[in-house]
């Protein structure tokens, strides 16, 4: 094919199968008749219409495990069948949560080997770039894990006196997370600033000239 031209493909054959962020249903967009009769008797998948064309969904009374099963059979099933799948990892059985660990481990255990082994101020300033950047970093991302626990823990007990309660205390350290957080931000800042060890040496201080022994005062 020439590299100048547009590839073809065909929609019908592109099945995306994702979990909606708002609703939290497990939808299947795309594909035709055939990958519909696919999502319903390998996933139980249903169809529903939507606003430009139908579309699949699992029932919103399956238990979630039985949903992520679902999925995952609906997905292999169309890659069996010749088409081109997207699924949504959170929905994959076969995706190991215990590799996802030992990957996050590893990750930091990188951090910690890295920041022992330099002195040098642009590699550490990374290293707590790392830690703290906004959205990306470990602490931000440790703090959206709190924010959505003490979120459902509310969910599941309105009632509870908020001022001291679990849940409140919760909230509090969620929030102390954040403002240390950005005190390791600013801490960055001063670790790029630092003098890399390897920059050279200031000269050593020239010694002062030294005098010629006085001459005593002739006659």
């Amino acid at each position: 094919m020439n590299p100048t031209e547009e590839p073809e493909f065909l929609l019908p054959h592109y099945v995306t199968i994702t979990r909606d962020p708002r609703t939290r249903l497990v939808l299947a967009v795309g594909g035709d008749q055939r990958a519909a009769g696919v999502l319903q008797a390998t996933g139980g998948f249903t169809r529903h219409p939507g606003p430009s064309t139908h579309y699949h969904r699992l029932p919103v009374t399956m238990p979630v495990e039985q949903q992520r099963l679902g999925a995952t059979a609906a997905s292999y099933a169309l890659l069996a069948a010749g088409y081109s799948t997207f699924l949504d990892p959170s929905l994959n059985v076969l995706a190991t949560q215990d590799g996802d660990r030992e990957a996050a481990h590893r990750y930091l255990t990188y951090l910690s080997e890295l920041s022992r082994k330099t002195g040098e101020g642009p590699v550490l300033a990374a290293v707590l770039a790392e830690i703290s950047a906004p959205e990306t970093g470990v602490l931000p991302r440790l703090r959206d894990v709190l924010v959505s626990v003490w979120t459902s823990w509310g969910n599941q007990v309105p009632a509870e006196p908020r001022d001291g309660g679990p849940v409140e205390r919760l909230m509090d350290v969620t929030d102390v997370l954040s403002r240390k957080t950005r005190e390791i931000e600013e801490l960055r800042t001063h670790a790029a600033r630092s003098p890399s060890s390897t920059s050279p040496a200031s000269p050593p201080p020239r010694a002062a000239a030294s005098k010629g022994p006085a001459r005593r005062p002739g006659p």
